[in-house]
């Protein structure tokens, strides 16, 4: 069984919203038309916080503002792979610019986080952390 290890983020804007993507089901078809936060694998030999900068820049154009705040650590079990999955809060600035792993995104509240249908089960797990 394969370990990563991943680090995602809820990013939340001056009012309060947390910012969320929608996951392209032509470059994800295992995951499917999903809302998740920003994040992913951690390329090895780099520090978890140089990780989470990148994958911020590259899948929203965004950078991260300030220290990031660690809420929760996940096990992700599958058939072949376990993922150890870090989430941060924290902030970032810039124009938002979505790569092609995603095709829209939105800035929700944390009640309309609540109700999402569409919301990735692991960041479900996570919205119930925040209230």
């Amino acid at each position: 069984m394969d370990l990563q290890v991943g680090v995602k983020i809820l990013i939340k804007n001056a009012e309060g919203k947390y910012l969320l993507l929608f996951c392209s089901a032509e470059k994800y078809p295992e995951v499917g038309a999903k809302w998740d936060i920003v994040g992913g694998r951690i390329d090895k030999g780099s520090s978890l916080m140089e990780n989470l900068k990148r994958e911020v820049f590259e899948e929203s154009g965004l950078e991260l503002a300030g220290e990031p705040k660690l809420i929760a650590a996940q096990d992700i079990l599958k058939s072949d792979k376990h993922v150890v999955r870090l989430t941060y809060t924290g902030e970032a600035k810039g124009d938002i610019v979505l790569s092609d792993e995603h095709s829209q995104y939105k800035w929700f509240t944390i009640g309309e986080l609540q109700d999402l249908e569409s919301l990735d089960r692991y960041v479900q797990q996570i919205v119930h952390l925040l209230i």
